[in-house]
Parts: structure tokens; C-alpha cells; sequence
């Protein structure tokens, strides 16, 4: 059997959402308290890059990403899930990493996301370079700086 495959922008609405659904209580909060489901994932597949896992027909890791700045300041990290049987299997780290070359691609300065402090995926984020803005109250807000590669920060 053949592991995860990489997509890119594949999925549709209905698979946002269903992915979406299975992921809810992962999130911290859960997301279903925060969005309406079904209207996030209409707005994540009209208007976000979306770095996808998929296994057969099912989207089973999702990283999308807010590239809609025209001055190229900053892209957004809206949204990283993936199904809670196959967390700590590397998918989210491999989907973040595909998402962070596509913005240094694009010529993005930085890449940002929030996160509440008690999230899991905290300590991926920062493994993978992001640092700590500000935060306010349980969330914090991250950013990776895009111009230059890991070895090249000060």
C-alpha cells in the first residue's frame, strides 16, 4: 500500500468540510467554535493556497495559506489539521514545509499564523523556525521570516 500523496489546491468544498469536521476537537479550541464549518471551508478552496495529504479519496492533512497580499508582506497560515489517527506521522511538518517554500517562491517576506498557547502544534511550529510576534490573552501570534533560508537568520 501506497502512503499519503502530496496535492496541491486539489480539494473541493465538501472535502474541506468533511476533513474539517474530523479534525474539529484536535483544534484548541475546537474550530466549529470559532467558524461556521461549512462556510470556512467554501472561503479556504476560493481563496487560500491549500498544501493537501490525501490517501485514496479521503484529505487526511490540510495546510492553507493566505496569499493575497499584492505588496508580498506577509502570508497568513489560517489553517493545519490533520486526522487525529495519523498526527505525529510527519504529515503536518512536511504540509508546512511544501507551504513555506511556496511562499518564499512567491517572494513573501514572512509567513504568520496564530496559535493558542496550549496547542500541540506549538512545538512544530517552532522547530520549524517560526517565532513568537506578540500574543494576547491564550494565543500567540508567529512568523517565519522568508528571506533568508534557516542557516542565513542573524
Amino acid at each position: 500500500m501506497i502512503g499519503p500523496q502530496f496535492r496541491h489546491n486539489r480539494s473541493r468544498p465538501e472535502d474541506v468540510l468533511a476533513h474539517l469536521t474530523i479534525c474539529d476537537a484536535a483544534f484548541t479550541p475546537p474550530l466549529s467554535l470559532r467558524v461556521a464549518l461549512p462556510d470556512y471551508a467554501a472561503k479556504l478552496v476560493a481563496r487560500a493556497e491549500r498544501f493537501e495529504m490525501w490517501e485514496n479519496q479521503t484529505l487526511v492533512g490540510l495546510v492553507a495559506v493566505y496569499c493575497d497580499s499584492a505588496e508580498r508582506d506577509c502570508a497568513f497560515v489560517t489553517s493545519v489539521s490533520v486526522l487525529p489517527n495519523l498526527t505525529r506521522a510527519g504529515l503536518g511538518r512536511r504540509l508546512l514545509e511544501e507551504a513555506i517554500t511556496h511562499v518564499r517562491d512567491l517572494g513573501f517576506r514572512r509567513l504568520a499564523l496564530h496559535v493558542d498557547r496550549r496547542a500541540a502544534a506549538l512545538r512544530l511550529y517552532c522547530r520549524l523556525g517560526f517565532t513568537a510576534d506578540a500574543g494576547a490573552g491564550e494565543v500567540l501570534y508567529l512568523s517565519l521570516d522568508c528571506l533568508h533560508s534557516p542557516e542565513q537568520r542573524p
